[in-house]
């Protein structure tokens, strides 16, 4: 993965440019335009217990969407129930008016790839062998193993530096370098529209940014509409087009970042004053938390 990239192009996330989702609906080579994923008054929950309530929630096509929100608020419950990982209690997930329940299930993972936030491995399997595994849904019986899966499974090992890893078992690497590896898998299965459940997970910063530089490249380069789970709400609204901020298992704001995210909504949904600022880098909404009386960066605010 590239080290010369650390910032977005400049007009992602500005509030002056076109959302992605006001994109031509055809490229000039004619490809389809990007599929169309929805919730309607979609209920999610385990064991009988309720964790995303009603949710009526349109993705926009061809954009990066983030999910953001505090811990417990259903934002990885409502990523499962939109990729058919959870069956809905009530409510439907669509992709292109079709409910996903309804699709033939390699016919949805051509279309629909998904990075689960806790994802596990076959034992001993080694990097490529786990990035091979994408390119189970464009498989048919009898057919043999083509130079285009191979290449897929190449291009995706070098977007994710995993190249050098892929004789390693997945089961002796870092944190890290198994979620670039996983990364590398859903992008090997070559599908318009990715759900990444906490893609930055176990990794540092020069890797998070790393692959928020690359989601940022499947989307303006490739088409791909992304639908990633964030924590951090100054990466969410430099990378994303879209926010979704979930409050108590519900949207308890939708929008452009620049639009949505207000120290108001920040104090609202996560309980903490806050500042929002520009960006100096990109003049995306930046949060910045009030010291607290007492705390640690109260006293570092004092002159020495």
């Amino acid at each position: 993965m590239s080290d010369a990239r650390r910032t977005p192009p400049p007009s992602r996330g500005h509030a002056a440019s076109a959302p992605a989702a006001t994109r031509s609906p055809e490229s000039a080579d004619g490809t389809p335009p990007p599929s169309v994923l929805a919730a309607h008054r979609l209920r999610l929950g385990y064991a009988g217990r309720t964790v995303v309530d009603g949710v009526d929630l349109a993705v926009p096509a061809g954009a990066v969407t983030a999910v953001v929100g505090p811990n417990a608020c259903g934002k990885s419950t409502l990523l499962r129930g939109l990729a058919r990982l959870l069956a809905p209690a009530a409510g439907t997930v669509t992709l292109d008016g079709t409910d996903i329940h309804r699709m033939p299930a390699r016919a949805l993972a051509r279309r629909l790839g998904l990075l689960p936030q806790q994802a596990v491995a076959p034992e001993g399997v080694t990097v490529e062998g786990l990035v091979r595994l994408g390119r189970y849904p464009h498989q048919r019986m009898l057919t043999p193993w083509s130079e285009a899966d191979q290449a897929a499974v190449e291009e995706a090992l070098a977007r994710t530096g995993t190249d050098a890893l892929r004789d390693r078992p997945v089961d002796q690497l870092s944190g890290g370098q198994r979620q670039r590896a996983w990364i590398a898998l859903a992008l090997a299965q070559d599908t318009p529209l990715l759900l990444l459940d906490e893609p930055t997970t176990f990794l540092d910063l020069r890797h998070q940014l790393d692959v928020l530089d690359l989601v940022d490249e499947l989307n303006t380069e490739a088409g791909r509409t992304v639908v990633m789970v964030l924590h951090d709400l100054g990466q969410a609204a430099r990378y994303a087009d879209h926010l979704v901020v979930m409050c108590d298992g519900r949207p308890a704001a939708a929008g452009p970042p620049a639009d949505v995210l207000t120290a108001e909504l920040v104090e609202k949904v996560f309980q903490v004053e806050c500042r929002v600022v520009p960006d100096p880098e990109t003049g995306t909404p930046l949060v910045v938390p009030r010291a607290r009386p007492g705390g640690r960066g109260h006293r570092a605010a004092r002159p020495r």
